[in-house]
């Protein structure tokens, strides 16, 4: 097998390589009517995996207050041409399977995915990731359900500054 060489993409998701840390938020109703959350800390170490994927393990508790573990996992499909992973966490038993692409900026990282209803209103429901590069040292994560008018609404997001 021919030794694969990093693609532009690859090379964008290694600007993630590092430790972060991050405050995270929910809109006021987005887990249900009175399940308001307070904000949220996270620490993250990501890291490079053979130059063509990153790992991205996430550790603190979570909306809810109870501790918790995240992995992200994002690399580049030449085949498909675009950014492809996965997504789990130690609060629930789904793993999340993403595609998605960078803007034409190349600032913008949205992922799609499919999974179970946050809103309970249907089995499955279409989400939205979105992952912002603001700077060297500062980046976001929102995360959208999609609803039965086919609007998109904000669920979560996260600010996470690299640690010096």
């Amino acid at each position: 097998m021919d030794k694969i060489e990093p693609t532009p993409e690859h090379q964008w998701l290694h600007q993630f390589v590092g430790e972060w840390t991050g405050t995270g938020s929910m809109p006021a109703g987005a887990a249900g009517e009175g399940n308001d959350c307070p904000p949220w800390t996270v620490e993250e170490t990501v890291r490079s995996i053979g130059g063509l994927w990153i790992q991205a393990e996430g550790r603190g508790k979570g909306p809810d207050g109870m501790p918790s573990l995240t992995q992200l996992t994002l690399g580049y499909d030449r085949k498909k041409q675009r950014i492809v992973g996965t997504w789990l966490g130690s609060m629930m038993d789904y793993l999340w399977v993403y595609e998605g692409e960078l803007d034409a900026a190349g600032k913008v990282l949205t992922l799609h995915t499919e999974g179970p209803d946050c809103l309970g209103t249907r089995p499955t429901a279409r989400y939205r990731e979105v992952i912002e590069l603001r700077g060297a040292n500062e980046r976001s994560f929102s995360s959208h359900v999609q609803g039965d008018d086919g609007q998109w609404k904000l669920l979560m997001e996260c600010r996470y500054q690299r640690k010096t």
